[in-house]
């Protein structure tokens, strides 16, 4: 499968503002530029809605977020399985109080 043409904001810009020219149509334009004209219709719109922001890396800021919810949801499991540890660890603890009578860190001389 091929990969998806990526264009520069300074591009999409200068080809909006020959839209907004009115000199060509955005069917010649994009003919000339070999793009969708729907594609250059959206740029148009884009551009007209929020000039500002238009064309901005908006993809990398949510792929950023995407990371952001991903490591977030790694560090939830993370924290879980400590947490299930940290309950087995105590049981096996007790469980060997029972059996020996005295907790096993004392008996072979570990300190925390």
């Amino acid at each position: 499968m091929p990969k998806r043409r990526e264009y520069t904001p300074e591009y999409k810009s200068k080809l909006v503002i020959e839209v907004l020219r009115e000199e060509k149509t955005i069917s010649e334009i994009a003919s000339r530029e070999g793009i969708n004209p729907k594609q250059l219709g959206n740029w148009r719109i884009e551009f007209l809605e929020k000039p500002p922001q238009a064309f901005s890396k908006s993809r990398d800021k949510k792929n950023a977020e995407r990371q952001i919810e991903l490591m977030e949801e790694k560090e939830r499991e993370y924290q879980a399985k400590v947490g299930q540890l940290t309950l087995e660890n105590d049981f096996l603890k007790s469980v060997y109080k029972k059996i020996h009578g005295h907790e096993y860190e004392a008996r072979n001389g570990f300190k925390r």
